[in-house]
C-alpha cells in the first residue's frame, strides 16, 4: 500500500483506488442506525424546523436558501438546472454532459441524435446515465455501449429528461457539504464523506454468490447485490480478482459511507470558495466529487464535480459505521439551523419563499417518475 502522512492509500489499480485504507469489516460491519427508516431521523428535524418557523416567521424559508435553484433542492430540482448555473470559472471542474428528453419519436431517431450529441461534445463511452429529476442514486446506470444507451431510452419513462456525463478519470469519491452564508466572502465546508464502492475479491473457488453471502458487509446487504448481479451469481473469480458490487455513490444502494471531516483543509475549502462562488445562487448544498488520490484532493488538485445537490442534502458521513445516534441528531438539527438562517437572509434581500402547494406538486411529480426509473447499476 502507498503510504502517505501517515495515511494508507489504495493502489491506484484497485477499486476505490487514491481513498484511504478501508479497515476490514467483522460482525459490526454495520452499525443499528445506518439503515433504520428515514422518519425515525427526520422527526426531530421537522419538530426543530416549527419552532425555527415561529422564530423567524416563515415555515418556508428553506426553500429560498438557494434562490437560483427549484425550491432550493428540496425536491424535484433538476441536475441539468443547476449544472447550467456554473459559468466560466466553474464549469471547468464539472464533469462534461449532456441532457436528453425521451419524447414519442422512435427510440432509434432519439438514440441517433443523442450520439450525434455525444460526439459533438466529445463525451466518448463509458458514459454515466442518470435521472435528470432524481435522488439517492436512482436510476444511474454506467453504459459502455450503443446498446445499452438503447436499453436505457427503452426502460425509462415517456416525456422525462436524463443526464448523460462523462465517467471520471478517478475512482475516489466523496461527497461535500458546502454552506456559505449570503453576507460572507468565505464559506465552510460542513462534512466530507468518504465513499467506498463495495467489492468482493475472488480465491479462485467461491461463486460470486458465495463471496457475496461470506463478507462480513455484503452479506448483510445481499438484498441489494444479489438481483444486480443475477446473470454472474454463479461465476468464479479467479484468486485475488476484484469485483465491484454497486456503481451508484448512494449509501441506499450499498455503497459504504465513513467520516471524512478529519482531511477537511483551508485549500479545499478555499478551491470550493473560488469554484461555487461562480454557481449562482448557490450557498447550501453537497457536492459529489471524484478525485485523484486523498493528498491532491486536500489541496484542492485534481478532482471533478458530478453533481451538486440542494436544500435536501444531508452531510453524509452521518451514515459511517462509527456514528452515534446523539451525533447523527446534532448534525441533522445543525443542518437545518443553518438552512433556516440562509433563508431568512435571502428574504431580506427581496427573494420571496414559493408556497408549501408548489412543493408537494414537486414532490408528487418526482415520486412518480422515480417509480419508473431503470434499476440502478
Amino acid at each position: 500500500m502507498e503510504k502517505l502522512a501517515g495515511i494508507e492509500l489504495i493502489p491506484a489499480h484497485r477499486v476505490n483506488g487514491g481513498m484511504p485504507l478501508l479497515e476490514a469489516d467483522d460482525k459490526g460491519a454495520i452499525s443499528p442506525f445506518e439503515f433504520m427508516p428515514t422518519w425515525f431521523f427526520y422527526t426531530p428535524v421537522v419538530v426543530q424546523s416549527l419552532f425555527q418557523a415561529l422564530y423567524y416567521r416563515d415555515l418556508r424559508l428553506p426553500l429560498i436558501a438557494n434562490p437560483s435553484i427549484k425550491l432550493s433542492g428540496m425536491v424535484g430540482e433538476s441536475k441539468h438546472d443547476i449544472m447550467s448555473l456554473a459559468g466560466e470559472t466553474a464549469r471547468p471542474w464539472i464533469a462534461p454532459y449532456c441532457t436528453v428528453e425521451k419524447t414519442s419519436d422512435a427510440i432509434r431517431t432519439q438514440v441517433e441524435d443523442t450520439l450525434k450529441k455525444l460526439t459533438e461534445l466529445k463525451l466518448n463511452w463509458p458514459i454515466v446515465a442518470k435521472p435528470d429529476l432524481g435522488c439517492r442514486g436512482v436510476g444511474v446506470k454506467l453504459l459502455k455501449s450503443e446498446q445499452q444507451l438503447v436499453d436505457y431510452f427503452m426502460a425509462f419513462p415517456q416525456e422525462a429528461r436524463f443526464v448523460l456525463q462523462q465517467k471520471a478519470p478517478y475512482k475516489a469519491e466523496a461527497g461535500v457539504f458546502y454552506v456559505r452564508q449570503p453576507d460572507a466572502e468565505r464559506g465552510e465546508i460542513f462534512s466530507i464523506t468518504l465513499k467506498y464502492a463495495p467489492s468482493v475479491v475472488g480465491d479462485g473457488r467461491l461463486t460470486l454468490e458465495e463471496l457475496i453471502r461470506q463478507d462480513p458487509r455484503a452479506g448483510q446487504l445481499a438484498h441489494l447485490y444479489l438481483p444486480r448481479h443475477q446473470a454472474l451469481l454463479n461465476w468464479v473469480p479467479a484468486q485475488g480478482e476484484e469485483f465491484q458490487l454497486a456503481f451508484a455513490g448512494s449509501h441506499s444502494r450499498g455503497s459504504i459511507f465513513r467520516d471524512g471531516n478529519q482531511y477537511i483543509t483551508e485549500s479545499l475549502t478555499r478551491k470550493l470558495d473560488h469554484i461555487l462562488k461562480d454557481v449562482k445562487g448557490y450557498y447550501y448544498g453537497r457536492l459529489d466529487i471524484k478525485f485523484d488520490n486523498l493528498h491532491d484532493f486536500m489541496q484542492g488538485e485534481k478532482f471533478t464535480i458530478l453533481e451538486l445537490n440542494g436544500a435536501s442534502s444531508e452531510a453524509a458521513h452521518i451514515w459511517d459505521r462509527n456514528a452515534s445516534l446523539i451525533s447523527i441528531f446534532s448534525v441533522l438539527l445543525k443542518q437545518y439551523r443553518l438552512l433556516f438562517a440562509i433563508g431568512a437572509k435571502q428574504k431580506k434581500q427581496g427573494y420571496q419563499p414559493p408556497s408549501l402547494k408548489e412543493l408537494l406538486s414537486a414532490w408528487r411529480e418526482e415520486k412518480r417518475l422515480t417509480e419508473q426509473y431503470p434499476a440502478t447499476d
